[in-house]
Formats: structure tokens, sequence, C-alpha cells
């Protein structure tokens, strides 16, 4: 780990340096940024603050709390985790170590199931919602905001998670409209549901340990791990989407080069040849959504 020592750095300007060069040796992605961050947070200032004055002295106490944040980024704890939240779609969201920490890629998803909303009209009526592995339940909390009319149910095998998910609810101004289920996959659910939307754990159990330390050592494992090849929970969604989402849509988040195999699945057990799962790709690059009408009516 990189030598850390704030005691020389007495004003804003100071510790942002001072930060910034010692997040940059530890190979931190985005040091600069990081750095403001917690500056911020110890400071209790925004960046324009940060920026308006950049003389002003940093107090013992202030460099005191910095210093322990510092320490714990350093040991690639993610800022989210420091501060306790993390932005999604607009939205604050409260963050613990109970729950997966929201990553800009999963907005795709909220994009695709808007999309969805869209070509179906539903956005003026009360569409019933089913987020799987809600964690902090920024999906879900997220399309309920976006779509007024609507209801949800936040499913997680975690009650602490369930429990981040109902606080980000209530100071979100949605949780009149959501529900709390703790449960695994589709299990004991009988629905009708119009959407249901996931960001399930498919990481294969081989390549845990393969991942970066700012998530292996930090997103709670089962969130992460999906089993030998990944596909653990889509297999077990796809036996029970009749008896949950019979006529709707399943839109689910994938790893990348998981979305032909998660298409597969889906498309087989709805029996229904003609069904063409639809993809949305990420800012990235990486196909990161898949989506599946659902018409048991038409089922073949």
């Amino acid at each position: 780990m990189a030598a850390f020592d704030l005691t020389s750095a007495k004003t804003v300007a100071d510790v942002l340096a001072e930060l910034t060069k010692l997040f940059a040796a530890q190979k931190l992605d985005s040091p600069a940024v990081d750095a403001r961050l917690l500056v911020g947070e110890a400071l209790k200032a925004d960046a324009a603050a940060l920026i308006r004055d950049p003389g002003r002295v940093v107090s013992n106490g202030e460099r005191s709390v910095l210093a322990g944040f510092a320490q714990r980024r350093l040991a690639y704890e993610p800022v989210s985790r420091i501060l306790g939240r993390r932005g999604f779609y607009g939205r604050m969201f409260e963050v613990t170590r109970d729950t997966l920490d929201p990553r800009p890629e999963t907005e795709t998803l909220i994009e695709a199931a808007l999309q969805i909303v869209a070509e179906r009209n539903w956005q003026k009526r009360p569409i019933r919602i089913l987020d799987v592995g809600t964690g902090t339940g920024c999906i879900l909390i997220t399309l309920l905001a976006e779509l007024p009319l609507a209801t949800g149910v936040a499913r997680d095998i975690s009650r602490a998670a369930l429990s981040v998910a109902a606080r980000n609810a209530v100071r979100l101004g949605v949780a009149d409209r959501m529900e709390l289920d703790e449960g695994s996959a589709l299990d004991g659910l009988t629905g009708p549901f119009d959407l249901v939307v996931s960001n399930p754990p498919y990481i294969p159990t081989s390549d845990m340990t393969a991942l970066d330390p700012d998530v292996r050592c930090y997103d709670p494992l089962l969130s992460l791990d999906g089993g030998d090849d990944g596909l653990a929970i889509y297999r077990a969604m796809a036996q029970r989407w009749a008896a949950v989402v019979p006529d709707g849509a399943i839109v689910v988040e994938v790893g990348a080069g998981q979305s032909a195999a998660v298409a597969k699945l889906f498309s087989d057990a709805f029996e229904s040849p003609g069904q063409v799962p639809q993809t949305w790709t990420d800012l990235g690059g990486i196909v990161r959504c898949v989506a599946v009408q659902t018409h048991l009516t038409n089922r073949a």
C-alpha cells in the first residue's frame, strides 16, 4: 500500500493534491474524483465549494476524518461504501455491506424496462412489477418513481438487504407502492406480474477469485456468485415464468458474453420458436440486458 501522511496538507488544495497522488500510486481507477468526493464528505462541502475556496484551511478534526476515509480507499473499499450512498439514474440510494453496489451499467436495465413499458402503452395503467434480488431496491424504486401508477414487489433472499430497500423506498417516496418479500428467484410466487426485472448473481463460481478487490472484498457474495456457469438463477426463473408473468415481460441483466445463453434458456422455457429475445447494450458496448415477452395463451 502507498505511504500515507496528511499532516503536511493544510488547505483544501493540499489535501486534494495529496490524496490524488496517493490514490494514483495505488492505481485506483479515478484518483482525482475519489479524492474530491472524500474531501467533500469530510468537510461537508460540495464540489462547487471546494473549487471556490481551495485555500480554505482544513482543521485537525477534518484531517483525521479524511485520513480514515483515505485508508479505507487505499484498501480498495469503494467510495460509495465509504460514503454509504450511490447515485443511480438520477437518485441517491443508501448502500450497505448487505447490498450490491449499484453500477452504471445496470441503468441499461432501466432503459430496457421503460422501452418495453412504452411499447406496450403501460405508462397510464397500474402495472405490477417484480424485482428479483432487489438489494438496495434501486431498480424497482427507480421504475416506481418513473411510473407513478405502478406498484411492485421487492424480493431478496437477504432480510438485511430488504431493510435497506425499505429505507430507500421511504426516502424516495414510493414506499406506499412497494411490498417486500423474502425469498429466492421466483420460488413460491404466483403473480400475475406485468413486468419482472432482475440483476441477479451471474459471476461463474470459478471466476470469483479473479474479481477486482473492490468487488470481491466488499460486495456480498450472494449477490455475485451465479453457480458453476453463472446461469443458475436464470434457469430457476425460466422454470416458473408461467405462474408469475403469464402475459408480460421479463428483463434481466447479464454478464459479458452471457446474452445468447440466457436468451436461449428463456426461449426454450417459453416453448415459443418465433420468440426473438430483445437485447440492450451498455455504454461500454457490452450486451447487458435480455428481455423476453411472455404470452401464455400463445404457447406452442
